[in-house]
């Protein structure tokens, strides 16, 4: 089109190699996104043959370094610095496109976390490259050496599959919860590089005074959730969700419209607005189904739908259903954990 100027690809595609994924921290500790990014980023790498390279920034990271090491990390880009402990937008992605535009990766993985998101879009605009946000499929072409980036669009009703031809690094952020993390690797072996930095003063323009820890729930973590929703009908229904909960050691997950009828605090969510979960069990108690909860749901290992329709959604992607009244299923089930219980432990007394 006339007056339309396409701009010219930074650099040419096969010089470069390799995958990059930043590995976010708590703490100086490693994050559950940060284990997802290493093995969503092995399995890509391992496609085309080419190493994974993992980004390490904070004040103590040495033991991190080696434990990313350990989950198939095959080299260790580290900064430490005292000024790097807590995350801060401008130092670490200064050091992080440092690290890209020196060693030119193809493709750059990082969570879709609060600080992902921030840290993604400055490190693309630094770097002249464009980044695909909140992904749940990432895979490559053989051959191209192309990102396929997945993320839903539509209301979660559709996947857009967007390519990055030109631009390189090809970037993405990746949505948590979505990618398992991976086994540790037997006798690890990996190249580990960390370099002690002196931050800029410009850098640390924003000072941390204090923080407030907030007692919110993180269900990504949980190896259980029991999810209740409207089909509860009220917020004293919660408590009969909580007790199921506390019964088969889960935590209380919530739907949208649940959340927001104000029967259960917001963090409890889980969907597209909410957390992504991947549970090794998920109960879903009177919960209809729709896609913008199944999405942040649907890879949990085992499904359990307890529903009196028998056509809702949620039994679509459930392996075991109880259809009945919530309120008359869950209490048998909760007597019958505290029998088995009370069996293990006599048994154990012997």
């Amino acid at each position: 089109m006339a007056g339309i100027k396409l701009a010219t690809p930074a650099a040419k595609p096969e010089e470069y190699k390799n995958v990059f994924v930043f590995l976010e921290t708590r703490e100086d500790k490693l994050v559950r996104p940060a284990l997802e990014m290493i093995g969503v980023g092995k399995r890509i790498a391992d496609k085309v043959g080419e190493k994974l390279y993992c980004l390490l920034l904070g004040g103590n990271i040495k033991k991190e370094a080696k434990e990313a090491v350990s989950y198939g990390c095959d080299v260790v880009l580290g900064a430490e610095s005292p000024d790097l402990s807590v995350y801060r937008t401008l130092p670490y992605s200064k050091i992080i496109s440092d690290f890209v535009k020196q060693e030119k990766p193809n493709i750059f993985l990082i969570p879709a976390t609060r600080n992902g998101r921030d840290l993604a879009s400055r490190i693309a605009v630094s770097c002249e490259a464009g980044v695909t946000a909140d992904c749940t499929e990432l895979d490559i072409e053989q051959d191209t050496r192309i990102l396929s980036a997945n993320r839903p669009t539509y209301g979660e009703s559709m996947l857009a599959e967007i390519l990055c031809k030109r631009h390189r690094p090809q970037m993405a952020t990746a949505r948590a919860g979505i990618f398992p993390v991976p086994d540790k690797v037997q006798s690890p072996k990996g190249d580990i590089r960390i370099n002690d930095v002196k931050i800029e003063k410009a850098l640390l323009r924003k000072e941390i005074l204090d923080f407030k820890k907030k007692n919110a729930v993180d269900l990504t973590a949980a190896k259980v959730v029991v999810s209740g929703g409207m089909g509860l009908g009220k917020a004293d229904g919660f408590k009969l969700i909580g007790e199921l909960a506390d019964e088969i050691g889960g935590v209380v997950g919530s739907t949208r419209p649940a959340a927001d009828m104000g029967w259960i605090t917001r963090d409890h969510q889980v969907g597209q607005t909410g957390q992504t979960v991947r549970p090794r069990l998920y109960i879903a108690a009177g919960i209809s189904g729709k896609i913008q909860h199944i999405m942040g749901m649907k890879n949990s290992e085992t499904i359990i739908a307890i529903n009196t329709d028998p056509n809702a959604e949620i039994i679509k992607y459930s392996d075991f259903v109880i259809n009945a009244d919530l309120y008359k299923a869950i209490p048998p089930l909760i007597s019958s954990v505290k029998e088995e219980k009370k069996k293990l432990l006599a048994a154990n007394k012997k």
